[in-house]
């Protein structure tokens, strides 16, 4: 049996689930969830169909020492629930900014696990941020109460280019003092 290695990156324990780094092992799980369209179509980066190797090299890339991106599985097997409900991430910015990221899968919508995750997250503040930065499509108004409820002040509107859609989409921008 080969162990993983453990990089630099702190499990993020809660009392029903915690996020932890990604491994290996998550790839099946995130295949089968990040290849949904619905989950695709709300996230700039995620391709749809999802090509073969997409995930693989994401979980190398989460898991390299030259990362710009923390990225966490939310894992309740704790408690008895499934290993990988979602995946949030923080992106390393200039002067001590992140910006938050996450998708949580299908049969765990509206369930208070995205909330739950970021609230952790901004608790658990690992990159030491003073300020944190989130955007969600503006057709995606459950993640907007997310982050709203989770403390976000709106900014703006804005726009990015969503890889599964193949198009622009507008966004509205959040900040958070960390």
């Amino acid at each position: 049996m080969k162990l993983e290695t453990i990089i630099n990156q702190p499990v993020i324990e809660a009392e029903t689930f915690d996020l932890r780094p990604l491994r290996a092992s998550d790839a099946g799980l995130i295949t089968l969830y990040a290849g949904d369209a619905r989950v695709a179509n709300y996230t700039a980066a995620i391709p749809h169909p999802l090509p073969p190797g997409t995930t693989e090299a994401f979980i190398a890339r989460s898991r390299s020492d030259e990362r710009v991106e923390d990225v966490w599985a939310m894992d309740a097997s704790k408690s008895g629930g499934a290993e990988l409900m979602g995946v949030i991430g923080l992106e390393r910015m200039d002067r001590d900014q992140s910006e938050i990221g996450f998708w949580v899968a299908p049969a765990y919508w509206n369930t208070g696990v995205a909330s739950a995750a970021v609230e952790m997250l901004l608790q658990a503040n690992p990159q030491d941020s003073s300020t944190i930065f989130a955007s969600v499509f503006q057709d995606n108004p459950a993640s907007a109460r997310v982050l709203t409820n989770c403390g976000f002040e709106y900014l703006g509107d804005a726009e990015v280019f969503s890889v599964a859609r193949g198009a622009n989409v507008p966004t509205w921008t959040y900040s958070r003092k960390g």
